[in-house]
């Protein structure tokens, strides 16, 4: 296990498990860079896909980043798995480690999550986002790992490139089929009660067939396994990935609004790379699951280390990180408000998107060295079981 205090040692042991770490721990900051979008730049909230003709390119980009986090994230989710299972030697140890972590982080979203982005306690509202996908995507794998890993890999892959056939079932309120299907692919609200509405923010089916791809390029990490096959193997993947996104986005057709031209070549390669996250469509998992297997590669590769390394402390405690930065946030939120009251509208904002871009770098800053002790702090006390969850 990496020690924090020190630049771990380049061996190709150390440098292929510090790749995912510190691939982890990447996304993890455009993660933050998103969420100080969200909170100090709300009166400017873009749709999903974004509309080109009223959204900066520097807003653009902020966004265009962010949405590496969810499908990199998942994947390597599904990949730590595998390791999990090849260091805890079977399948039933990382089908129950699996479930138990999937229901934690279930709870979590309902709990400690939510209660983060609205600070309303009973909510009124429960949106269900990215760790609630993970969980869910985590029982469901606990389950499929039990498949032949040929099968389980073409699943996976069937599920992302062809739910999109499914974008235009829909099923109304008081159907028998609305509440499983708004879960599954269909964003939208589940009235729980009177007083109590849940928000679908992230359909779970095409996550499953990421965390199930995720799992099935595992042996290319295990300790056996050539690392300049894995690097091969990463490359043909990642460039595949984003062949097939410049080739069905020419089509302009298959699960996603079209783009055009522009007077500006900016705003035509905004139309181009404008993608839709709600659910994930084919092209925008082929997008982020294919600069996502190229940076893979690029942290591997890497001869300069030190940056590496402390990209992966980020990585190594991402649930510690992904909890303290939400409530960071809301404690600033809420400082300003009252420093200076609410200046765009319903919201305190600011003027510029730059200033999100700087207040995400000195927020990272600041985490940076609660995020080491923990970090260490898991790695040195593996006798206490919980802190794995984290």
């Amino acid at each position: 296990m990496t020690n924090f205090n020190q630049i771990p040692p380049t061996t190709s042991v150390s440098q292929r498990l510090l790749s995912i770490d510190a691939l982890r721990g990447l996304v993890i900051l455009l993660m933050l860079l998103d969420h100080v979008r969200e909170t100090f730049f709300l009166h400017r909230q873009v749709a999903d896909p974004m509309v080109i003709d009223t959204t900066e390119p520097a807003l653009f980009l902020s966004r265009t980043l962010a949405h590496l986090c969810a499908p990199v994230f998942v994947l390597l989710t599904g990949l730590s798995a595998y390791l999990y299972g090849e260091k805890h030697q079977g399948k039933k140890a990382v089908s129950m480690f699996l479930f138990k972590r999937g229901l934690f982080l279930v709870l979590l979203e309902f709990t400690l999550v939510n209660f983060a982005w609205t600070f309303q306690l009973p909510p009124n509202v429960i949106y269900l986002q990215v760790i609630w996908a993970i969980g869910l995507s985590m029982t469901a794998l606990a389950a499929l790992v039990w498949l032949p890993r040929p099968l389980l890999c073409v699943l996976g892959l069937v599920i992302v490139a062809g739910h999109n056939l499914l974008d235009s079932l829909h099923f109304p309120v008081g159907s028998a089929m609305h509440l499983p299907w708004a879960i599954l692919h269909d964003r939208g609200w589940i009235e729980f009660s009177d007083s109590l509405r849940l928000r679908t923010s992230y359909p779970l089916l095409p996550w499953i067939g990421v965390i199930a791809l995720g799992y099935c390029i595992g042996p290319w990490f295990a300790q056996s396994a050539s690392a300049t096959v894995r690097q091969r193997y990463l490359l043909l993947a990642g460039t595949s990935a984003l062949t097939g996104f410049i080739a069905l986005r020419l089509v302009n057709g298959y699960g996603e609004a079209h783009w055009g031209l522009y007077e500006s070549t900016t705003q035509s390669l905004m139309s181009f790379f404008n993608t839709t996250k709600y659910p994930p469509s084919l092209l925008f998992l082929s997008l982020t699951l294919g600069v996502g297997l190229l940076l893979l590669l690029g942290l591997e590769r890497a001869r300069q280390r030190n940056w590496i390394s402390t990209l992966a402390v980020f990585g190594a405690a991402p649930m510690f990180f992904y909890l303290l930065h939400l409530y960071a946030l809301k404690m600033l939120y809420l400082t300003h408000v009252a420093l200076f009251g609410l200046n765009q509208g319903n919201y305190f904002g600011f003027d510029s998107i730059w200033a999100v871009w700087l207040t995400a770098a000195l927020l990272a800053t600041t985490l940076f060295l609660p995020v080491r002790w923990f970090a260490a702090l898991k790695a040195r006390r593996r006798d206490i079981g919980w802190l794995k969850y984290f």
